[in-house]
């Protein structure tokens, strides 16, 4: 049935993203875009709801399409939720919210617990509640809080309840456990809540996966994110790459080794039954959850090999822990442990056994709700040998002074793991600051530019220092680039701490499609020194590849744990770089096109005081802008033409009236820039200090005379064209995407960082032709398309076929110069570049200082 409908010029003409085909009968569906296809009976195709999701903008994970029931569940909660704040404005208020949160936690119990056996009899919970209350919904709420009250009793102490609890309320068990301690009281119901209460309790829970379900639900206690259905939930595939290497598999390694050799194997077991893992920004449990379901599955295997099925799980909940800043994610993340403990029972030991030890919850707490910047880990998560100090029974709505968790964990592993929160030093809240501000204040004094999730890696630093354990953390991958390498990585490198793995850049998207995946990476590190490191990488086809190598540097490279730092030092083997002329004018420097021709025009003898005005955006996107441009020599005569007298006059004004003190005094020369870095006498290449990450090459051009530089881009002035090449070559780009980081998702140049310590090899005079040749072949290609700008050449989609071959052939040469062949990849080229940044900055050392300079500098 597919086939004529994938064949019709209909289709393509539409640009579908789907087809579908049925005769009432069967119904056949196909992606077009992935192949994937299904073929199902009529009936039913809402259980294959998830292939469609693309269409609501979600994008298509596996789990999610093999699970369903997540996102329906999640739908349904999300409308009730949303009626419940209608007809409850109050508890829609921040004193209440929480009371509205930890109400939607017991009813996700309660749904799972009648479709799983854990109450007596399937659909207990939602049939009592259609048959007691009134259809209107007007008592709803009375006959939930019954409910809840009597899962809060013991069985045997109901009969001298106060007040008496009716008899439909008997058949529940009692769960306490903290997750029905407290107030019972419920929010009001309108008939329209009562109608969601009751779809949402018609699904089959039973099939709920804690892993996804417990981001997906996150989503609907949030007002910005309510409705995107799984904004938070990260793939299973994402989080092993943090957990595998961290230690699971060392575990699965540990089991290969002890083939069914009892005592190994008995060893394995016991050595599992110690390790703690912890989560310091766990969301709703992810990283817990799935640490939990593979320590099951491998301990299971254990217990297959010894014939030893029918015993207990040795891995308690209470060594999976975890610190969230908002209250209803920490109880979802509990509550989805609770599930995946229940499921693993079923899985592996079977339905009775897990009935018979389910009930009542542990009162026990793992999952602290506060700021873990500003949290105790170690009283959290402590080391070997010691209990945790808590207090309170209340699992699911605890006070940060919990009661002491009557455990031990002598002699086990802690692995800190997890994905904190994404914040540069520009975005985050005076909150976040000061939260920075305890971190490190004693130990950086720059912390106000770190990145919000560098508080994460030093708290983890220091908790390995008196655990031995070991970290992994998902990060933007800025924390591996530019500034925040010299501010962050000595401190985490300085007590003997190593980096054990890493997962180079890659994209790490959520399910929403408004949610733009970010580029991340992994870290994981620990005080062990020795042993081989592991870096891993995705290519473009999405595999991952492993390599063994003997150091990992804070850059994310093999080789030294080197620290790129600025050198203001002009380099011996090239060209000066500067930094563009500020003009700190009020705009009264600068025109534009339109105010240029009625100046010219009305005045002709202000045209030698006119010059072209260049910066990023007349660098990248070919605006047109220029600026009065005044020597000192001239300054009376340029004074007495009227329209720059004037503009002269409100520079002075503007200048003056500063804040800053260093820019008053230069209210007496109006009529130059405020910061004169140097004026090319017949050439300049510049560079924008900005530009976007999605262009294969850094943006760089060749101005003629008469052109000024803005403090929003650097320049080389008159400097030999093989320059250029240096600059447009994909060796640079790395460099600079690297040493310099990024501003947002965008490169951010730095003559100092980027351009001054590029590691170049020793060029020959032939080398030097042939780079000038490959700049000249670079600027004819591009001329080749004029009037299109550096946007529209570079725009990776559509660069023309010949200047894409200018800069292949530029790429060749010069690798050419660095190994004698092409680099594989930017692993490769970055891995080169620190081993001659090594060996440049060692010879630096031994050298006297130079004193020749290159380029026409002026100072004011």
């Amino acid at each position: 049935m597919l086939h004529t409908l994938r064949d019709s010029p209909a289709t393509a003409k539409a640009k579908a993203k789907f087809i579908l085909a049925t005769d009432g009968q069967t119904l056949e569906a196909e992606e077009l875009i992935s192949g994937e296809t299904i073929a199902c009976a009529f009936e039913d195709f809402p259980n294959h709801f998830g292939f469609l999701l693309p269409l609501a903008g979600i994008s298509t994970i596996k789990e999610i399409k093999d699970n369903p029931i997540d996102v329906r569940a999640t739908g349904r909660l999300n409308k009730l939720y949303v009626e419940l704040l209608r007809e409850n404005p109050d508890w829609a208020k921040e004193e209440r919210r929480s009371d509205m949160n930890h109400f939607m936690a017991r009813l996700v119990f309660c749904f799972f617990a009648e479709d799983t056996d854990i109450f007596n009899g399937k659909g207990l919970f939602t049939q009592t509640v259609d048959q007691m209350s009134a259809s209107d919904g007007s008592n709803t709420h009375e006959v939930l809080s019954q409910i809840f009250r009597a899962m809060n009793i013991k069985v045997a102490e109901r009969a001298n309840a106060e007040p008496r609890l009716p008899n439909w309320a008997n058949g529940f068990p009692y769960v306490n456990g903290g997750l029905f301690s407290g107030s019972t009281e419920v929010p009001r119901f309108t008939r329209m809540a009562r109608t969601y209460l009751m779809h949402a309790g018609a699904l089959s829970w039973r099939e709920i996966n804690p892993d996804i379900f417990g981001s997906m639900i996150q989503a609907v206690a949030d007002d910005d994110e309510r409705g995107a259905l799984g904004m938070h939930y990260t793939s299973v595939p994402n989080i092993l790459k943090v957990l595998n290497p961290l230690f699971l598999d060392d575990l699965r390694t540990a089991l290969a080794d002890a083939g069914d050799n009892e005592r190994k194997l008995l060893n394995l077991r016991k050595r599992m039954a110690r390790i703690r893992v912890f989560d310091p920004a766990c969301g709703s449990g992810n990283f817990l959850v799935i640490a939990y379901k593979q320590m099951r599955e491998i301990e299971a295997e254990i217990n297959r090999r010894r014939d030893e099925l029918h015993l207990r799980s040795e891995i308690p909940l209470t060594n999976f822990r975890g610190i969230e800043l908002r209250d209803f994610p920490a109880e979802i993340a509990r509550l989805a442990l609770i599930i995946a403990e229940f499921q693993c029972d079923v899985l592996y030991r079977g339905q009775k056994d897990a009935l018979a030890e389910f009930l009542p919850l542990d009162a026990q707490n793992w999952i602290v709700c506060g700021n873990a910047l500003r949290l105790d880990w170690l009283s959290i998560c402590p080391p070997s040998g010691t209990g945790v100090k808590v207090a309170g029974d209340d699992l699911f709505n605890v006070p940060l002074d919990q009661a002491e968790i009557n455990f031990e964990n002598d002699g086990g592993e802690t692995y800190i793991c997890g994905n904190p929160p994404y914040k540069g030093s520009q975005a985050q809240s005076a909150e976040q600051k000061e939260d920075l501000k305890l971190v490190f204040n004693l130990c950086q004094k720059r912390w106000p530019s770190l990145d919000y999730i560098a508080g994460w890696f030093l708290k983890a630093a220091l908790h390995m220092s008196l655990s031995n354990g070991k970290a992994a953390f998902v990060s933007t991958n800025s924390i591996s680039q530019g500034e925040q390498v010299p501010l962050l990585w000595p401190l985490l490198l300085e007590p003997g701490n190593s980096i054990d793995f890493c997962h180079t850049s890659f994209s790490w998207s959520n399910l929403a499609s408004k949610n733009a995946g970010v580029t991340v990476v992994v870290i994981g590190f620990s005080g062990r020194n020795g042993g081989k490191k592991r870096i891993y990488e995705t290519d473009d086809r999405g595999e991952v590849t492993v390599r063994e190598v003997t150091n990992i540097s804070p850059y994310l490279v093999a080789g030294e744990s080197i620290i790129v730092s600025a050198v203001a030092k002009q380099p011996s083997d090239r060209w000066l770089m500067l930094k563009g002329n500020q003009p700190t004018d009020g705009g009264h420097l600068c025109l534009t096109p339109d105010e240029r021709h009625t100046l010219i025009s009305q005045f002709p003898e202000a045209s030698p005081y006119v010059m072209r005005y260049v910066g990023s955006q007349e660098l990248i996107r070919g605006e047109q802008r220029y600026c009065i441009w005044v020597e000192d020599e001239n300054r009376a005569h340029a004074e007495g033409l009227a329209p720059l007298a004037d503009r002269f006059r409100r520079v002075a004004e503007t200048r003056a009236a500063s804040v800053a003190p260093s820019t008053r005094p230069f209210a007496a020369f109006p009529h130059r820039f405020r910061q004169i870095q140097a004026v090319g006498k017949w050439t300049t290449i510049a560079i924008p200090s900005v530009s976007s990450e999605r262009r294969p090459y850094l943006p760089v051009d060749l101005l003629g005379a008469r052109t000024i530089v803005s403090n929003l881009a650097f320049a080389l002035y008159d400097a030999p064209l093989w320059n250029l090449s240096l600059i447009a070559s994909r060796l640079h780009l790395v460099w600079v995407g690297t040493v310099c980081g990024k501003m947002k998702t965008d490169f951010r140049y730095s003559n100092t960082l980027g351009w001054n310590t590029f590691p170049v090899p020793l060029l020959t005079e032939q080398n030097k032709t042939d780079l000038t040749r490959c700049a000249e072949d670079i600027l004819l290609a591009r001329e080749a398309h004029f009037p299109a700008t550096i946007a529209d050449l570079y725009d990776p989609e559509t660069m023309p076929d010949n200047l894409r071959h200018a800069h292949e052939r530029n790429d060749e040469v010069l690798e050419r110069i660095y190994i004698g062949r092409r680099f594989k990849n930017d692993t490769e080229r970055l891995e080169k570049l620190f081993e001659l940044y090594t060996k440049m900055t060692a010879a630096d050392k031994e050298k006297p200082a130079a004193k020749a300079t290159r380029g026409r500098k002026k100072t004011v």
